[in-house]
């Protein structure tokens, strides 16, 4: 998965910013982002708080890593399948 140019609290601050009257399309280009890619990280952060966002990342990197242990597994598990001789 791409990296953000921004981190959480630069996000949660751009929108707060138009949440407060800016422009969204002034906040666009003074912060060089598309109005697409705002809305979305709009709609990923909006009424977060910082620690809520520091939070959202820690879980989304953890169930990554228990993704990845559970595809080794299954992997393991085919392998010894294969081994084995049975289907």
């Amino acid at each position: 998965m791409r990296k953000s140019r921004f981190t959480e609290a630069q996000i949660i601050g751009m929108i707060k910013e138009q949440e407060a009257g800016l422009p969204t399309s002034e906040l666009c280009r003074k912060h060089g982002l598309s109005p697409a890619t705002f809305y979305k990280l709009k709609a990923k952060y909006s009424g977060m708080d910082l620690s809520d966002a520091k939070r959202l990342k820690q879980l989304e990197d953890e169930n990554a890593k228990l993704k990845r242990l559970l595809a080794d597994a299954m992997l393991d598990n085919v392998v010894l399948k294969d081994l084995l001789g049975k289907p």
